[in-house]
C-alpha cells in the first residue's frame, strides 16, 4: 500500500491539463464528488505554469488572481486531504505552456494526466464568446479577434486571448507523451464528456485507481457558454453585490451555487454560428495538426475538419 500519509500535505497525484473550454470545469466537479478523490479547492492554481512568476498581463480585465506561484502555497492547497487515495487539480494552462512540462517533471515525476480535447475551432470560438460574455472582448467579430491575436500576444495580453494558438493539440500533447509516456496519460474528447459522461468518468476513476462504480451528480452544468440576454443582470450575477452578500449566510453554499448557476444560464442565449469563411480558414490552419493528433491518440477526428 502506498504511503499516503507522507505525501498528504505535499503534491498531487494527477493533473487535469486541459484543454481550456473543453469541459474541464465540469470534470473537476465530477472528480471532486468522488469520496476517494481530493481536488484542490482552487480549481485552477496554475502553479506549474506560473511558478515563481509575477504575471502582469495587459489585456482588458487580465489578471491571475487565483494563481498560486509558490511551492508552499501550492502544497497548502492539499493540506485538507485526509483519507483520499487520489489528489488532483485542473489547470488547462498546463497543456498549452511548454514550461509546465519540465516543472511537473521536477515536482511530481510520477503524476498521471487527464486531457479533454475539443474541436479546436469550436474551442477558439467558445473562448472568444467567454470574453464577449464577460464584457472583456473589444470586438464582437470573431474573425477580427483572430486577426488581432498575434498583436495582442506581442502586447502581453493573457493566455486566454490566444484563441487560435491554444488549439494545436498534437504539438502540445506530444510534450507530455515524450516526458511521461502514453500509459500515464488519458485523453478524452469533448464529445465523450457531452455524449456519455458516466462512461468517461468510469474510465477516469479506474485510471486514477478509485472505485469506478461511483455515480456522481451530473445535473449541475458548469461554465455554460452563451451571449447574455441582459448585460446588467449578467454583471450582477457574476460580480459582488449587496444582495449576494446578504444571502450568503442565509442560504447553504451548495444551494446558493446551484441557484446562481441556474440564473446565469437562464440569462444566456445561443450564440450565432461561426461565419463559414472563418471556419474554412481555420480548418486549413489546423488540418496538419489534427491529422497528426489522430495518430497520436488513436481517435477519428475527421468530424473536426468539416
Amino acid at each position: 500500500m502506498r504511503d499516503v500519509a507522507r505525501r498528504r500535505a505535499t503534491m498531487p497525484d494527477f493533473l487535469v491539463i486541459g484543454a481550456a473550454k473543453s469541459g474541464t470545469t465540469s470534470l473537476y466537479h465530477y472528480l471532486n464528488q468522488h469520496p476517494d478523490v481530493f481536488m484542490s479547492p482552487v480549481k485552477e492554481p496554475k502553479f506549474f505554469a506560473l511558478e515563481g512568476e509575477s504575471p502582469s498581463f495587459r489585456g482588458p480585465g487580465d489578471g491571475e488572481a487565483d494563481a498560486v506561484t509558490t511551492l508552499e502555497g501550492y502544497q497548502a492547497l492539499f493540506a485538507g486531504a485526509s483519507n483520499e487515495s487520489a489528489l488532483g487539480e485542473a489547470s488547462p494552462l498546463y497543456l498549452y505552456l511548454e514550461k509546465a512540462v519540465s516543472r511537473i517533471k521536477h515536482h511530481v515525476p510520477e503524476a498521471k494526466f487527464i486531457a479533454v480535447l475539443r474541436n479546436p475551432i469550436e474551442r477558439a470560438y467558445s473562448s472568444f464568446l467567454h470574453k464577449v460574455r464577460d464584457g472583456r472582448e473589444t470586438t464582437g467579430d470573431f474573425a477580427e479577434a483572430l486577426a488581432l491575436e498575434d498583436e495582442r500576444i506581442r502586447e502581453g495580453w493573457a493566455y486566454g486571448w490566444h484563441y487560435k494558438r491554444r488549439g494545436f493539440y498534437h504539438e502540445q500533447l506530444s510534450r507530455y507523451y515524450e516526458a511521461f509516456g502514453e500509459e500515464r496519460i488519458r485523453v478524452y474528447l469533448y464529445e465523450d464528456l457531452k455524449g456519455d459522461p458516466r462512461a468517461l468518468l468510469r474510465d477516469a476513476y479506474g485510471f486514477l485507481g478509485v472505485d469506478d462504480a461511483f455515480a456522481p451528480n451530473l445535473s449541475l452544468k458548469h461554465n455554460v457558454s452563451g451571449v447574455p440576454k441582459n448585460r446588467l443582470v449578467h454583471s450582477l450575477l457574476r460580480g459582488r453585490n449587496p444582495v449576494k452578500t446578504a444571502l450568503k449566510p442565509l442560504v447553504p453554499e451548495g444551494l446558493r451555487k446551484k441557484l446562481l448557476v441556474d440564473l446565469q444560464r437562464r440569462n444566456l442565449e445561443k450564440a450565432p454560428p461561426i461565419p463559414p469563411q472563418t471556419r474554412r480558414e481555420l480548418v486549413e490552419e489546423y488540418r496538419e495538426d489534427v491529422l497528426k493528433l489522430q495518430g497520436l491518440i488513436g481517435r477519428d477526428l475527421s468530424g473536426w475538419m468539416r
